[in-house]
Order: structure tokens, then C-alpha cells, then sequence
């Protein structure tokens, strides 16, 4: 009983460890290629191809060599939440959608991202409609439909 017990877990496990997070990498980078360490500094900035990493299988752009070092040391604080979609989509519509990596918020030290096109800003949408309660939402919402399919 041990045994099956046992393989049981191991069969759960590797089955979870194989689900990958659907990051939105549209131009093959997360953020489009903006530098995400600069977001921190409230710039946008376009990242260079010198300065290229991969993380959790994704890659990311930097405008240095001292930015890409800096996420190294601590990528958890500057990958986007909700694998870069926009985060008003997340929280109201469960759904992943595009962003402009020009729109974005810091908030309480995370990066979230925004559609802005077609005259629909979601970050202005995000802000009018109670920011705290969309990100509960949204984090709520991300739990299910984060995983690749």
C-alpha cells in the first residue's frame, strides 16, 4: 500500500512540475521587451538584444548589463504579474490579453501590465473602478487560468 501511495505522489507531482505558466512573450519577450527593472523606476524603456536572459523559460530584455544583474539577484520582484498579461483582463473577464508595455502601475512592489489601444486604456478602467478590489480579483481569477494549455 506504501508503494502505491508513494508512486501516487510522485505521478502528482511530476504531473504539476510539467504545468507551465502561460507568460505572454508577444515579440518573443515578456513586456514586449521592455526593460522590467525600469519599470521600478517609472520609465518604460525598450530593452537591448546585447542584454538578453532567460528566466522560467521566457526571455527577457535589459537597457544594461547592471539591469540584467539586478534581476538575476531577485527575479521574483520584476516579473510582471499575471505572466504579463494585461491585468484588468485577469480580473474582470478571466481572460489573457495584450498589453502595452507603455501602460503599466507599481503597486505595493509588483509590476502590472495594461492593454491600451483603440482608445480603451484598462489602467485608467483599473484606477476608477477600485485597483485593490480588481487585484484581489485578478489574483483570484490567475490561479485558474495560468497554465499553459
Amino acid at each position: 500500500m506504501k508503494l502505491y501511495i508513494t508512486l501516487f505522489f510522485i505521478s502528482f507531482v511530476a504531473v504539476v512540475s510539467a504545468q507551465k505558466i502561460d507568460y505572454n512573450t508577444d515579440k518573443n519577450y515578456i513586456a514586449e521587451g521592455y526593460d522590467v527593472t525600469e519599470y521600478f523606476n517609472n520609465k518604460a524603456v525598450k530593452g537591448d538584444n546585447k542584454f538578453v536572459f532567460t528566466h522560467d523559460t521566457v526571455k527577457y530584455k535589459f537597457t544594461s548589463q547592471q539591469n540584467l544583474e539586478k534581476f538575476k539577484k531577485n527575479p521574483g520582484k520584476y516579473v510582471p504579474q499575471y505572466g504579463g498579461y494585461c491585468a484588468y483582463a485577469v480580473a474582470v473577464n478571466s481572460e489573457k490579453v495584450d498589453i502595452n508595455p507603455k501602460t503599466f502601475e507599481i503597486r505595493d512592489g509588483k509590476l502590472y501590465l495594461f492593454y491600451n489601444s483603440w482608445g480603451i486604456n484598462t489602467l485608467e478602467k483599473w484606477k476608477d473602478e477600485d485597483a485593490n478590489t480588481l487585484q484581489a480579483k485578478a489574483d483570484t481569477n490567475w490561479q485558474k487560468i495560468k497554465i499553459k494549455k
